[in-house]
Parts: structure tokens; C-alpha cells; sequence
């Protein structure tokens, strides 16, 4: 089933809530958003997000925990972007997080209705097919604490009844149809828009966006983002072990996020960029075949919905005619491994010591070998004389 693409913008003052889910485009969406924020305002749109994306707020809404060792979302996060909302007034606003998909009731999703506006909240979901967002979900759950392998952890989502286990979130999320439902039971049918994102159409979610919100072709553009960027199969095999000593020594969560996802995991992302000699992570064939099925099925649920769908619905059941791959050996680059192990040292670094000031916020890769030295054997000789 193909749409037409979107010939009106939504009435003025709508506020639109991106809901996601997770790997749709929404890091993408959210960066374009936040880089023309001082722009749309002149075409009568407001970002009122205080950040790129307003992680802990959706978290709160939705009474969803943090990630592993990151700031624990409160009611005070969520009541900081409804007072910015709220603060637009007449005019059109948008609102984005993917964490608005983990919302698993129609009480609460009504609740974040209506605190947002009631009637003028129109919701936008963005939908990839099964197939492409099964390995890049995996490798983030990873990067979140997951010791499981990729096939493992398939057969688990996709063969082990209840399919809750080891990540119970996923289906919550990535069961397209019964999202697109949840929402369309709060406001509507004539108030969901859902795209389909169409990966070989690179800025064809952004000139959505720009019709949806009647913002003048290319005010939006993309925002390279070197953090967002998947890993390779060897990186995330190499953090997956580490999850797996992580664990087993128990160490503390708030560890896992300083070093780790914030220190060792931001670092290499940003410092090393995958080449074609790196394996990618690879989905087997039965599991191409079984994401195609469910796909279809989804496809079939949310079009009698009556909801309103940009883009060709049979993309999420799509199956690409290739023969399946002996897995390749993934092994890490000596490089990939250094910048990773500096991340981490740098965390180190950058945190305050003692009762000491805390330090200036900064990326891992500010930090100059010299000064990481100088601070490392500082805490080093401390502890000694301690001891």
C-alpha cells in the first residue's frame, strides 16, 4: 500500500508529538529540529525543547526507568517541558522522543494527551522495516548492559514465547501495529500520521516533517552526528564481553554510564569510523524471513486503523533476495581498542576528585594526553599514600 505524499501542513497550533519508536530516523529528526530552532519560529513553529532531545521528560511521562546508570528521570523533567509547551502559546510546536513509544497504557498515554493539549496534539510515527532495526537494536541494547549474542538473542525475541526476555521493551516499541493502536485510541485515527521511512530516500523524513509542519523545502537539514552511528560487529562484541565482566565483578551502574557508554563507547564512535573491511552485524536468514512475516501482518493491522500513512507500507515486510553469508570473523582493530581503553581513562580524568570543585563538562576527546597523565597519577599516588 503507497500514499500520497502530504499536500497541507496540519492546522495552525497543532502540537505535534514525534513518538518514535527507537531506530526510526529520530536522532536524525531530532538534530535538524534542534539546529533550525532559531529559524522555524519566523514560519510560526516552535521547538520548545530546552535540548536536542528531551530524553529524561518522555522517560518521566511515561514512568520508564533511566538508562543503565544515567540521571534518574523525575516529574520534574516532565513539568519543565510542558511549562516550555505551554509557553508557545497559539502557535504549532514540536515535540520528539522515541522514549514516548515505551508509554504501555491507554491511561498514561491519555494522561501525556492531554497535559500536552488535548485536541491540538496530532501524533507522528516514524516506522522502519523489523529486519533493519532487529541488529541495530541489538548492538544499542548492548551498549546499555546486554551480555547476550546477536543469534541468542534473536531466537529469544522471535521464537521463545512470551518474546519478553532478556528485553521486554522491544516489542513494546517495535510491534508497530499495536503502538500505532495504543495512540490512535487516545486521539483518533484523523489525528496519527504514520511514516514509513523509506531508506533509500536519505532527506525524505525531513521534507515530511517540513510538509506536516509547513516549514518553507530545506529549512530542516541533516546534522552529521558521529555518536549515533552503529557499531561494528567486533566493537559491539568487544563491549558485550566487557558487559559480561562488568557484571560478573559487580561493579555500580553509575560506572557502567561515566566509563563506559559515556567514556569508552562515545569515544571510539566518535574517533573511528568503520570501514569496509569491518564486519557488519548479520541477521540470518530465518530471522530475515520471520521480521518479513510480522511485517506484513503489521502492515495489514495499521492501514484498517484508518490512520493516515505516508509511504509504501509494503517496505516494513520487505525481504532482500540474498543468499545467506557465512559469518565472517570479527575481529577489532588495534586502534578501535586504544581509543575505546582513552574514552575510559578520560572519564576517569574529567571526574572531580574528592570534595574538590567539579570539573567543566567536556568530551572525553578535549582531555590531551599530558594533562590525562598528569591526573591519572595524581588519584594514583592519593590512593597510595591513603593506603
Amino acid at each position: 500500500m503507497e500514499t500520497d505524499c502530504i499536500k497541507e501542513a496540519l492546522p495552525s497550533g497543532t502540537r505535534l508529538l514525534h513518538i518514535g519508536p527507537h531506530k526510526t530516523g529520530t536522532t536524525a529528526i531530532q538534530g535538524a529540529l534542534f539546529a533550525a530552532k532559531d529559524a522555524m519560529p519566523e514560519h510560526g513553529v516552535d521547538f520548545p525543547a530546552h535540548s536536542r532531545h528531551p530524553m529524561e521528560a518522555a522517560l518521566a511521562a511515561c514512568a520508564r526507568p533511566a538508562m543503565m546508570g544515567d540521571v534518574v528521570p523525575t516529574d520534574k523533567h516532565w513539568t519543565r517541558l510542558l511549562d516550555a509547551v505551554r509557553a508557545t502559546g497559539d502557535r504549532t510546536s514540536v515535540i520528539s522522543s522515541e522514549f514516548f513509544a515505551d508509554a504501555e497504557d491507554d491511561e498514561t498515554i491519555a494522561r501525556i494527551v492531554e497535559q500536552l493539549g488535548g485536541e491540538r496534539v496530532h501524533i507522528l510515527i516514524t516506522l522502519r522495516p523489523l529486519v533493519k532495526i532487529m541488529p541495530s537494536q541489538w548492538q544499542q541494547y548492548v551498549q546499555n548492559g546486554l551480555r547476550m549474542g546477536y543469534d541468542n538473542w534473536l531466537e529469544h525475541m522471535l521464537r521463545k514465547a512470551p518474546y519478553e526476555q532478556p528485553n521486554p521493551s522491544f516489542w513494546r516499541r517495535h510491534r508497530h501495529d499495536r503502538l500505532v493502536e495504543r495512540w490512535t485510541r487516545a486521539v483518533g485515527p484523523e489525528r496519527v500520521t504514520v511514516v514509513v521511512v523509506d531508506d533509500g530516500d536519505r532527506d525524505g523524513l525531513l521534507r515530511t516533517f517540513e510538509a506536516l509542519l509547513g516549514l518553507p523545502a530545506n529549512l530542516l537539514r541533516p546534522v552529521p552526528d558521529a555518536a549515533n552511528r552503529s557499531l561494528t560487529l567486533a566493537e559491539t562484541e568487544m563491549l558485550r564481553k566487557l558487559n559480561v565482566e562488568f557484571r560478573g565483578n559487580g561493579l555500580p551502574d553509575e560506572l557502567y554510564s561515566k566509563l563506559v557508554r559515556n567514556g569508552a563507547v562515545m569515544h571510539m564512535k566518535n574517533s573511528c569510523s568503520p570501514t569496509p573491511q569491518d564486519v557488519k552485524i548479520t541477521t540470518p536468514r530465518w530471522a530475515v524471513e520471520a521480521a518479513g512475516t510480522i511485517g506484513a501482518e503489521m502492515a495489514g493491522t495499521i492501514a484498517a486503523t484508518g490512520v493516515r500513512i505516508v509511504g509504501d507500507t509494503a517496505l516494513l515486510s520487505a525481504v532482500a533476495e540474498t543468499a545467506e553469508k557465512a559469518p565472517a570473523t570479527a575481529r577489532i582493530a588495534p586502534e578501535v581498542a586504544a581509543q575505546a581503553l582513552y574514552g575510559a581513562l578520560a572519564a576517569v580524568a574529567a571526574a572531580p576528585v574528592g570534595h574538590t570543585a567539579p570539573a567543566k563538562a567536556r568530551t572525553v576527546h578535549q582531555t590531551s594526553s599530558k594533562e590525562l597523565v598528569r591526573v591519572l597519577g595524581h588519584r594514583c599516588m592519593k590512593k597510595l599514600r591513603r593506603r
